[in-house]
């Protein structure tokens, strides 16, 4: 048995960046970028507006105020889209909407809230700086200058970012593809009816759902009953085309326990077996290498907290770091605990807990339902208090480190 941080070790070790590819623009978001950004226009392009308005020359503006208008012959306008052959002159003004170019003479833009225009002339009622409410060439960044770095998540606005630069797609690492099996006999799809000694499946709609959640997309899920042979044709199957395999159930001890051996038997390296973590203890994590791939292994334990807490914090690193991405610590914060925590000392134990801030101050309490096959408790929680694994004890009122849990990131 290996302490928690030596087991997270352990499998990032194992975990290398898969390939590169070019994602489309419209399929760029979730992808980690394998390169960084550097633009490959001026940002702005040209001068433009940044409001609706009147580009003015300052100086027929000097002394505008609303009960003393500037009086300005208006000489046309510019749309976002056209082409600005117009050139302004002294005591003259141009109609100039949000994004149009600026013309040859303007030198700075008055607001349409001061303006108003009658007869092809504009009364100004306020002056300006040199400068105002125009967006330059090149302000936020030049042609061909590097703009983030490489080993971001394409979110929304790097997304936007990368197509207003005229990227029609980016290279990025590839996404895992990931083989969930699940196994157990005792269970039945919900909305069937129940048999004696019977429980209705869960787990696989759930790291379905969380690896959905993450964005890994590229996932197929199968339930079987606890049939050596046909467990072991499924892993096999699976292993030859996904780059993760993730087991659920099966790998404790139990007569019907054959994950660990069925493994072996086909060759994968069993890296360890077990974690001193509460819950989840029985955790396995090994490594098959087929051709020269690589092909990372993990076995949940098949009570649905175990299996979900596993996965948050062992699996879900791994698959971030296969895909590209460096920066996987997860956030901590320290609060203070509402109710007192005993254990037995010798495991990490993750405590499921409701974070609150109360007057500037963050308070933690355990959630109700702390048993590993108690999901409510999980449900309910949107942190997990580290109780540590050499402490039998936590008063009422000690501050406690807590991990926030974020099942999208």
């Amino acid at each position: 048995m290996i302490t928690y941080e030596k087991a997270l070790a352990v499998i990032l070790s194992k975990a290398k960046s898969l390939s590169q590819e070019h994602i489309p623009i419209e399929k760029l978001h979730g992808h980690v970028l394998a390169k960084p950004i550097i633009s490959k226009i001026d940002m702005p392009l040209f001068d433009n507006s940044a409001v609706d308005g009147y580009g003015v020359c300052i100086s027929d503006l000097n002394n505008a105020t609303s009960d003393n208008p500037a009086k300005l012959n208006l000489l046309g306008a510019i749309y976002a889209g056209d082409k600005a052959n117009i050139t302004l002159k002294k005591g003259s003004t141009i109609k100039i909407l949000t994004g149009a170019y600026i013309p040859k003479g303007v030198e700075a833009v008055v607001m349409k809230e001061y303006c108003e225009e009658r007869d092809k002339v504009v009364f100004v009622s306020s002056s300006v700086r040199l400068g105002e409410n125009i967006r330059k060439k090149g302000e936020e960044f030049a042609k061909g200058q590097k703009v983030l770095e490489k080993g971001l998540r394409a979110s929304p606005p790097i997304v936007g970012l990368i197509a207003s630069m005229g990227y029609d797609s980016f290279l990025c690492y590839r996404k895992p593809y990931i083989n969930v099996i699940v196994t157990g006999s005792e269970l039945v799809v919900p909305g069937k009816k129940l048999g004696p000694g019977k429980i209705y499946e869960s787990n696989s709609y759930m790291i379905a759902s969380a690896l959905c959640e993450l964005g890994f997309d590229k996932h197929d899920v199968i339930v079987l009953k606890d049939d050596r042979a046909l467990i072991k044709k499924q892993i096999s199957k699976a292993l030859t085309k996904a780059d993760v395999v993730i087991t659920v159930g099966g790998i404790s001890v139990g007569d019907k326990d054959f994950i660990k051996e069925v493994l072996e038997e086909i060759g994968v390296q069993t890296l360890f077996t077990s974690i001193a973590m509460k819950p989840a203890k029985p955790n396995y994590f090994g490594i098959y290498t087929n051709n020269k791939n690589s092909k990372l292994v993990f076995g949940l334990p098949g009570n649905p907290v175990s299996a979900l807490l596993s996965f948050h914090q062992l699996i879900k690193p791994a698959l971030f770091k296969l895909m590209g991405q460096d920066n996987l610590k997860s956030k901590q914060v320290n609060a203070k605990l509402q109710d007192s925590l005993k254990k037995k000392a010798g495991r990490l134990e993750f405590v499921r807990g409701e974070a609150i801030k109360q007057n500037g101050v963050l308070f933690v309490k355990p959630t109700f339902g702390q048993g590993s096959h108690m999901l409510s408790g999980i449900a309910k929680a949107n942190c997990l208090i580290r109780f540590p694994i050499e402490k039998e004890f936590i008063p009422k009122g000690e501050n406690v480190t807590l991990e926030l849990l974020n099942w999208n990131g």
